[in-house]
Order: structure tokens, then C-alpha cells, then sequence
């Protein structure tokens, strides 16, 4: 016989949890916690995805505020070897590696002579890593634009920083020039749209915090416009009278869910169509006796106009 696992059989919740992940209207938040009911741990989702249904969760009072580590977390990542003097002496005397043409460009583009240690952080990149010279050439590029944006014209990183950005470009494999080129294009394409978002929040320009860029990284991989950002901006500070980054999130993942990008979308797909009262509510549909009543008021009172109607012509002596 085969064996079904149907509604209250396998796992029961109570019933206001049902009713506040029915009004959540978000399949990550209903996945988020049932792996917490069943399991007692979050689902191993990437960062972004998690903490936009975890704090979705801690809202609605369905999550501790600090809940446990996701499950099936990464393996940590083997440490470099400690290159002695010795390996980066051998390097840069190798006439047959790319490394040592490496080493003198990137002092130049620092303006500095490179220390013993920027030179064991640099060979991390260019051996541990096996990142191409050419890739390294491009992040160390990415972060001088980064830090001059941020401090102003001739600030420089630092190689441990530069290093620190690179395990992160390994990590999402972008390991040749071609997906180095996309990964900056992209970068610098939203550091602008960073700007435009803060505008359309009414924010004055800042620098951002990491969970802010992941946000506006995250709405604008899904496709959202200007009008739809406002629009769920707006629809933010209605509801929380401030601007509140996970709420507004939570809005802009419901539509995307649903498909809606673009203000008229969502003006077309996510209204419903009776008019709003006073305070914020929509009325309820009417029943069958109060359309009848209705009609019957309407009734009398168009019989009472005619009488009225007809006194008033023979007061004139029609």
C-alpha cells in the first residue's frame, strides 16, 4: 500500500503560525520554517536568500532573534601555506613565470615599493589561488577605483585587501578575464544603481552598509524598475511609518514571486479592485439580501422623487 503523507498526520503547528506564514505570502519564509519546526535548523540557502525569509520570520514573532546556523554550512576553505623569503626570492627570479612582470606592474599601479608581506599576498593570489596574472591585474585595478570612491583621488588598498577581495572573486569562480571583466562590469553598474536606489528611498548619498548593497544587488538581479522600487518604498513607510530595508525586501520578493516587476504590473496584479475606505480597509462583499435591500431603497426612492416631481408641477399649474 502506498504510503501518503497527507495535511496533520506528520508535523502539526499551531494555528496563529498558520495564519501569520498564510499573511507572510512568502514561499521562503514557509520553507524557513518548517525546516525549523522539523529539523531545528535553517535550510543551507545562500546568505541573501535566508536572511531576507529570516527576518521575514522575526517580524511576524515565528523566529528567535537569533536563530540557529543554516544547515550543510560550506566547508571552511584550506589556508594558504606560509610562503617563506625564500619561495617569493625563487619566484621572482623565475625568467619562465609571469610573476615577477606581475609583481613590478602592480607596484606601479600602488606607487609604492612592495614589502615582503605584499609580496606573499600577491603570490597567495597568483600560486594558492591560481588566479592569472591578467585577473589579478584587473582586481587590483577594481580595488584602487573602489578605494579612491570611497576616500578620494590617490587613496590606495592595501595588498592584504586586495588579497581579501581576491578569495572572494575565487570563491565565485572568476578565475579568467572574461568573467573578471563581466564580474567588474557588473560591479561597477551597481555601484550607479546604488546611488539611484538610495535617491529613490529619499536617502541622502552615503556609503552603504554590506546588508544594504546585498538588498539592492538582490532587487536588481530580479529585474524591478524605478516606479516598482518607490512604489514598495512607499508602501513601506505607510505600513512602518520608516524606512525599513527587510520589510521592503519582503514586499519586492512577494512580486517577484508573483512575476511583477514594473509599476503597472503590479497595479494590474497586485490590487484588489474594490475601492478603499476611510482608515485604510476595503468593504466587504455585499450579501444577496443587502443587494436586495438595496435595490428596494433605490426603489422608494425613485418613487418618492416622482411624487415629489408631480407636486411640484401642479403647484405651477401644470
Amino acid at each position: 500500500m502506498t504510503q501518503t503523507d497527507l495535511p496533520g498526520e506528520v508535523l502539526a503547528m499551531t494555528g496563529r503560525a498558520a495564519d501569520q506564514l498564510l499573511k507572510l505570502d512568502s514561499g521562503d519564509a514557509a520553507l524557513a520554517y518548517l525546516s525549523l519546526l522539523r529539523r531545528g535548523e535553517l535550510p543551507g540557502w545562500t546568505r541573501a536568500r535566508l536572511d531576507a525569509a529570516l527576518e521575514q520570520l522575526q517580524q511576524a514573532g515565528l523566529a528567535p532573534a537569533q536563530a540557529p546556523e543554516p544547515a550543510a554550512a560550506p566547508a571552511p576553505e584550506a589556508p594558504p601555506p606560509e610562503y617563506a623569503t625564500e619561495d617569493i626570492a625563487a619566484a621572482l627570479a623565475d625568467r619562465a613565470s609571469t610573476f615577477p612582470a606581475l609583481a613590478d606592474e602592480v607596484e606601479r599601479r600602488l606607487g609604492k615599493k612592495l614589502s615582503a608581506a605584499d609580496l606573499k599576498n600577491l603570490y597567495t593570489l597568483y600560486d594558492h589561488l591560481a588566479l592569472p596574472a591578467e585577473v589579478i591585474l584587473m582586481l587590483v585595478g577594481w580595488c584602487i577605483q573602489e578605494m579612491e570612491r570611497k576616500y578620494g583621488p590617490g587613496r590606495r588598498p592595501f595588498l592584504s585587501q586586495i588579497r581579501r577581495e581576491g578569495f572572494a572573486w575565487a570563491r565565485q569562480g572568476i578565475d579568467t578575464m572574461e568573467r573578471a571583466e563581466e564580474h567588474v562590469a557588473r560591479l561597477t553598474r551597481l555601484r550607479g544603481r546604488e546611488g539611484e536606489v538610495l535617491r529613490l528611498l529619499d536617502i541622502p548619498p552615503r556609503p552603504l552598509v554590506e546588508r544594504e548593497r546585498t538588498y539592492i544587488a538582490a532587487w536588481d538581479d530580479m529585474g524591478f524598475d524605478d516606479e516598482a522600487i518607490r512604489m514598495a518604498y512607499e508602501r513601506t513607510v505607510l505600513k512602518k511609518q520608516s524606512m525599513d530595508w527587510g520589510y521592503m525586501n519582503g514586499i519586492l520578493r512577494r512580486w517577484h514571486e508573483k512575476g511583477l516587476h514594473t509599476a503597472a504590473a503590479i497595479q494590474a496584479g497586485d490590487r484588489d479592485p474594490r475601492p478603499v475606505r476611510a482608515g485604510g480597509q476595503r468593504p466587504a462583499p455585499a450579501s444577496p439580501a443587502q443587494t436586495q435591500r438595496d435595490r428596494e431603497d433605490m426603489e422608494r426612492m425613485r418613487r418618492l422623487m416622482e411624487q415629489m416631481k408631480g407636486k411640484e408641477d401642479e403647484g405651477h399649474g401644470l
